[in-house]
């Protein structure tokens, strides 16, 4: 199962292991049993402190427990781990054998004090990059506290849960039963939403935070490395985001960021937030921003309002919150999404395998998500407002390449259809001759292009029309001491690598306004 390469690896890994782990195997007579078995085996003969035992007290199969022998902790995988969930398995191992997280030893005694019994169902597919987030996270949670429990579930082979809970996207999560959160979540958002006293404390802790020389809002690329760039200057720096590694975590491949052939998004974040956690930056994650309170006096501290209520304070802020997948506004939208409408097509493609589904949306990323689907799906209708596709020619031509997929242009898309459990079709105008047209099919995949995260922003600094923060070739907004950078402003070409350069350029621009502006007395004297 795994080749002698992967197995020196992991055998390395596993010598961390400092407890004793039993894998409990509940199995049946199929082919994925036996491969499933197969696994395990290799990974018991890598390490002493790993057994395996076929228990089959467990209804799903295949499936299989990894628990802290003469403990309660425990997780379980139903369905073979591999793919991007590969790494959720290795974690799971090493965190239930007694290897220490990575994590602040605040969030651990969290997740030990969280009190009552939690029951969580992950359903997950092998191709969902946002799901290992998710997966990991509860792990980590059912590691560390024996009155958590998690399973993480394959979608693609129990498909009679997926129907019976009408899931039609992942990640989808469960609690005791019940539906508990859908899409990506990080740890610290799981533990808002099931520890009721966290935002209050969180807030408090906030508050409390003596001001930044520089507060770095957002956490995607330009966040990043605006704080890093600002940290390296050996000032005090803060970075406040609800997810560090922000959009590039819901992308799959890169195959243009310089020098790196190819990477994918979550590989890519990871490592943003390696490096950001180098230096000396003050990270406070889940926090998202709702108002920027300007300075009173030229030089002095300027305000930034989080959700829980507190106001974090710096000589200067650098704004990187980024852009969000761009909506149709059409009537059954809201309505299905989750249920038929989606925005991933790598995560969620598969539980529309041999439907028919549309793609919105005729530019680089819907011509991609179209040829995607097209091996999945049974038939694919790429609907483009504009007369023509927007696409690199590259892309248009393998698209039209490909029997299952028809391409209507000059097409406004005006309602998703539903029965009130699902989509079943959607309707569009054709801007040439005005009529109302219907496609009968499952899945709405909406692919035009982002809107800047910069509702909070409106009435304090110079917008754009669309939304935009206008920014100067330093990086500097209409609000001195307050600068900007990446997805969320008005330079053109929404790239990672540019992101990248525009928060490198935000920061240093940010210290020269430090070392340039004189502190007012009071607040010196502060």
């Amino acid at each position: 199962m795994l080749d002698s390469s992967l197995k020196e690896q992991l055998k390395a890994y596993f010598a961390k292991i400092s407890q004793p782990v039993a894998l409990l195997a509940s199995v049946d007579d199929s082919a994925k049993s036996q491969e499933m078995l197969d696994l395990l085996r290799d990974i018991e003969g890598l390490s002493d402190n790993i057994t395996l035992s076929v228990t089959n007290d467990d209804p799903r199969t295949p499936s299989f427990a990894i628990a802290r022998t003469g403990t309660d902790i425990a997780v379980r995988f139903a369905g073979l781990p591999m793919g991007h969930e590969f790494n959720s398995l290795i974690l799971a191992l090493l965190q239930v054998g007694g290897h220490p997280p990575k994590e602040e030893q605040a969030v651990l005694d969290q997740i030990a004090a969280l009190d009552g019994d939690l029951v969580f169902e992950t359903y997950f597919s092998l191709s969902c990059q946002n799901c290992p987030d998710v997966v990991q996270a509860l792990n980590l949670m059912a590691a560390i506290n024996p009155r958590i429990r998690h399973v993480a579930i394959d979608g693609g082979l129990f498909p009679a849960e997926v129907e019976a809970r009408k899931i039609m996207a992942v990640p989808a999560v469960y609690l005791n039963g019940e539906p508990f959160a859908q899409g990506r979540m990080g740890l610290e958002q799981i533990l808002e939403k099931v520890d009721t006293g966290a935002a209050a404390r969180a807030a408090a802790q906030l508050a409390e935070k003596a001001p930044f020389d520089v507060l770095v809002v957002g956490g995607g690329p330009a966040g990043a490395a605006a704080a890093i760039y600002a940290a390296r200057k050996g000032i005090r720096t803060g970075l406040a985001a609800e997810r560090l590694g922000g959009q590039v975590l819901d992308t799959m491949g890169i195959e243009n960021f310089i020098s790196v052939l190819h990477t994918e998004g979550p590989k890519l974040g990871a490592a943003l937030e390696q490096h950001v956690k180098a230096y000396d930056v003050d990270i406070m994650k889940a926090q998202r921003a709702e108002a920027l309170i300007p300075a009173t006096e030229p030089g002095g501290l300027i305000g930034v309002q989080m959700a829980g209520g507190a106001v974090l304070q710096a000589r200067s802020v650098i704004l990187s919150t980024g852009a969000r997948w761009r909506t149709m506004n059409v009537p059954g939208e809201d309505q299905y999404r989750n249920k038929g409408v989606a925005f991933c097509p790598h995560c969620d493609g598969p539980f529309f395998k041999g439907k028919r589904v549309a793609v919105i949306g005729g530019g680089n990323s819907g011509v991609e998500a179209a040829i995607d689907l097209a091996g999945i799906v049974a038939h694919v209708t790429l609907v483009e407002y504009d007369s023509q596709l927007r696409a690199d020619a590259v892309l248009q031509a393998k698209l039209r390449s490909l029997p299952n997929v028809e391409v209507v242009t000059s097409a406004q898309t005006t309602e998703v259809l539903g029965n009130g459990e699902k989509v079943t079709g959607l309707t569009y105008k054709d801007r040439v001759s005005g009529d109302l047209r219907s496609v009968a099919l499952e899945g709405v995949f909406v692919q035009i292009g982002l809107v800047p995260n910069t509702e909070w922003l409106k009435g304090s600094l110079a917008l754009s029309p669309r939304g935009e923060i206008e920014i100067d070739m330093k990086g500097q907004t209409s609000v001195p001491g307050v600068f900007a950078a990446g997805d969320a402003t008005t330079t053109p070409y929404k790239q990672i690598i540019i992101a990248m350069g525009e928060g490198s350029k935000a920061a240093l621009s940010a210290f020269d306004y430090l070392i340039r502006t004189p502190v007012p007395a009071q607040a010196a004297a502060e």
